[in-house]
């Protein structure tokens, strides 16, 4: 060692102007050096330089080498009640880094398997280029949910390449937080609605709500409602069996001849006048889900309503009828809004030129994930029309949606329908609360800001599903993918 030793010396470089060091100098900074950096330990390695290095960059970040990342696995875990079933996505790498994504609540998580086998290999950090490659196998609502969700988890893994966050590759951030609108689900009396509002929203902190009311509250009132007879209204979405009329929850709003009286107006308005009196008119609330009715029937409720001044209506008729929403949105003073189930900007560019609505309202996981989300924040704030984001997921999307909102100048609130589920949170960590005071922080910790804890996923796994299994199945790419010829 001592001989390994003066050769190293000997190679220590002289000082400026070819005057080489005293030799105590020599030793004592050589020495203080070497004990700093490790090489003290490293002489055990007599005369083996390669077993050297390796000893004296033990401490070196592995996982810090952005322009060598691979993708090189991708599975799928299936949480159930949070409140939706949510499939999270896990995206391994080469360098021992994990991304996490997930797919839109709801939908199927082979809508991610079946691009397992076009995005390994690919190094995550070239973001847009994966997702032009993915992006045509996407589609409305819950089919885009695949791209998104990917999308969502290489933006984790750039941001963890790069230690920065998320929102810091998006461009940077506009607030340190974000404003929540806390969804509140339907109780049957106003009542109770109005306490449920201001014990389980307001006394938490949440200053921006949401609630649903719509046909199916006066569903059983006589003279309530014209032609609903051979529909079931208080099913809002597919289930069951369908009545004589078909399948309410898959019935396009124009197609079921639906009407509401005056009666059944001044029912539904009562309801909104009790929960506006419990809540007060300091509180935006927003509301959802008012029934399949067409455009006429959609101007009359949005007049009967106007005086307690909600923040916007949501989705009055499906978001495709462009002409339709045009009609509402200028018939009525009540802000419109719709845009949850669209997948990329080019529909929400129609809307927004088309001047069909008042707000825009893109869901992350189905609107093609965090930077295609705020491209359409921007086209819209160009317009000068307001942005709030649809979410219903796990902390994982929640996280995404988070980045996203700071980054983007016109975001007005994002949705948060878990309020009520108590283990929420818990399904990650991070170095910030998720919500303080119906505000979430935004995370400066490198990619989303949060890590899965995997043995509350386990608790809340699907019914038959594996945490986490093998996916070689998908591994193998079988088809020509070029759009073109």
């Amino acid at each position: 060692m001592k001989k390994r030793l003066q050769e190293l010396l000997q190679k220590v470089p002289a000082r400026p102007g070819g005057t080489p060091p005293p030799a105590a100098d020599t030793r004592r900074d050589f020495f203080r050096k070497a004990t700093l950096g490790g090489l003290s330990l490293g002489m055990m390695f007599d005369g083996r330089t390669d077993q050297e290095l390796e000893f004296i960059t033990q401490k070196v970040k592995r996982d810090s080498r952005p322009s060598d990342l691979k993708i090189t696995d991708l599975r799928v875990a299936t949480i159930v009640g949070a409140p939706m079933t949510c499939p999270v996505i896990r995206i391994d790498t080469n360098q021992g880094l994990v991304g996490w994504g997930e797919i839109r609540d709801g939908a199927s998580p082979n809508y991610a398997l079946m691009l397992k086998s076009r995005i390994l290999g690919e190094n995550p950090c070239n973001v847009e280029k994966i997702f032009k490659k993915i992006k045509p196998f996407g589609s409305h609502a819950r089919g885009a949910g695949g791209v998104c969700g990917i999308e969502m988890a290489l933006w984790d893994l750039a941001g963890k390449a790069y230690h920065v966050p998320a929102y810091q590759l998006l461009g940077g951030k506009y607030r340190d937080e974000v404003r929540i609108y806390a969804d509140t689900p339907e109780v049957k009396t106003p009542a109770e609605f109005a306490t449920k509002m201001k014990k389980e929203r307001l006394d938490k902190g949440y200053t921006f709500l949401k609630m649903d009311f719509g046909i199916q509250l006066v569903a059983d009132m006589p003279g309530a409602l014209i032609g609903a007879d051979g529909w079931d209204v208080k099913r809002q979405w597919s289930g069951g069996q369908p009545k004589r009329l078909g399948d309410y929850g898959l019935t396009r709003h124009p197609f079921t001849g639906i009407q509401i009286t005056d009666k059944g107006l001044e029912a539904m308005a009562e309801y909104v006048a009790q929960v506006r009196e419990a809540i007060g008119y300091d509180i935006p609330l927003a509301a959802d889900h008012f029934g399949h009715f067409d455009t006429n029937t959609a101007i009359r409720l949005g007049n009967a309503i106007e005086k307690y001044q909600l923040a916007f209506l949501e989705d009055l008729v499906p978001w495709f009828y462009t002409d339709k929403w045009k009609q509402i949105s200028d018939a009525i003073n009540t802000p419109t809004l719709t845009g949850e189930d669209i997948y990329l900007k080019e529909d929400f560019i129609k809307l927004i030129d088309s001047h069909a609505v008042d707000m825009i309202h893109p869901d992350l996981a189905s609107s093609g994930g965090l930077l295609e989300t705020k491209k359409i924040g921007d086209y819209a704030e160009e317009h000068g029309v307001p942005m709030a984001m649809h979410f219903a997921g796990s902390p994982i999307a929640f996280m995404a949606n988070v980045h996203c909102a700071a980054a983007t100048e016109n975001f007005i609130a994002l949705e948060h329908h878990s309020v009520d589920v108590p283990w929420w949170e818990s399904l990650v960590k991070s170095s910030k609360p998720l919500v303080v005071n119906g505000y979430a922080p935004v995370p400066d910790a490198p990619g989303l800001g949060v890590e899965l804890v995997e043995e509350v996923v386990k608790a809340h796994l699907k019914p038959g599903t594996k945490l986490f299994a093998p996916t070689t199945e998908w591994n193998t790419k079988d088809s020509w993918d070029r759009g073109w010829s």
